[in-house]
C-alpha cells in the first residue's frame, strides 16, 4: 500500500475472518458491540478473536451510546488498542470515554453535505481519531455498515489535526478512488467485503487491500 494507507476490515465475528484480514495486510480489525448489527459479537466470541490478533494489529472495539456498565466489560475483557464510538455520544461524552478508559478514542461522524462538515472540526478536538463515514439514513436500524457512501469531493484536501479514517460504502471496486479524491491515508471496509450481511469473504477482503495498496 502507499506509505501511511492503512486498513481497517470491521465487523469480524471469527477467527476465519480475521486470518483473512491479517493475510491480505490489514493493520485494524473491528469488532462490534451492537446487537442491532448482523456483525455483533459476544465478549466470548470477541475474546477469542482478539487474543489470537498479533502484537502490532489495532484492536478496535466499536460500540454505539454504550454505558460505562458495558464499557467496563469490554474494556476489562478484551486486550484493546482502540475504543470506536459510532453512536450520537457529544464531544463531551467523547471526552469523558477517553479519561475514564485511557484508551485512544475513535469517534464516526456521518457526513451526507457540507453542513455535516463542522462537526468533524468539533470531534477532532476531543478525538484521538475520526472516522468519515457515510450518514445513515432517517430511521435507519444501523448507524454504519450500511454499504452507503457520500460525495467524497466534500472532503477532498481537508485534513484535521488528528489521524482519520474514510468509511462508508468502500468496495474493492471503488477503494482506490476514494484514497485518489480523498487524500485518505486510512481507510475502513465492513459490509463491503461480505457475501452475505455479516459474512465476510476472504477473496473480498483480499481484493480491497489490493485496490488500496494499487493507488
Amino acid at each position: 500500500m502507499p506509505a501511511g494507507t492503512r486498513v481497517k476490515i470491521c465487523g469480524l465475528r471469527d477467527v476465519v475472518g480475521l486470518n483473512a484480514a491479517l493475510d491480505a495486510g490489514a493493520q485494524y480489525i473491528g469488532l462490534v458491540f451492537f446487537p442491532k448489527s448482523p456483525r455483533h459479537v459476544s465478549i466470548t466470541e470477541a475474546v477469542a478473536i482478539a487474543r489470537v490478533a498479533p502484537p502490532g494489529v489495532a484492536k478496535v472495539a466499536l460500540v454505539v451510546d454504550a454505558t460505562d456498565a458495558l464499557l467496563d466489560e469490554i474494556t476489562g475483557e478484551l486486550p484493546l488498542d482502540i475504543l470506536q464510538l459510532h453512536g450520537n455520544e457529544t464531544p463531551a461524552r467523547v471526552s469523558e470515554i477517553r479519561n475514564r478508559y485511557r484508551l485512544p478514542v475513535m469517534k464516526a461522524v456521518g457526513v451526507a453535505d457540507a453542513g455535516d462538515l463542522d462537526a468533524l472540526d468539533t470531534y477532532a478536538k476531543v478525538a484521538d481519531q475520526i472516522l468519515v463515514d457515510a450518514k445513515p439514513p432517517q430511521n435507519a436500524a444501523l448507524p454504519g455498515g450500511n454499504g452507503l457512501s457520500f460525495d467524497w469531493r466534500l472532503i477532498a484536501g481537508r485534513r484535521w489535526p488528528v489521524p482519520w479514517m474514510l468509511a462508508g460504502g468502500l468496495t474493492p471496486d471503488n477503494v482506490g478512488e476514494a484514497i485518489r479524491l480523498t487524500g485518505a491515508k486510512q481507510v475502513d471496509v465492513s459490509s463491503g467485503v461480505e457475501r452475505a450481511p455479516g459474512v465476510k469473504s476472504a477473496e473480498m477482503i483480499t481484493a480491497f487491500c489490493a485496490a488500496a495498496r494499487m493507488d
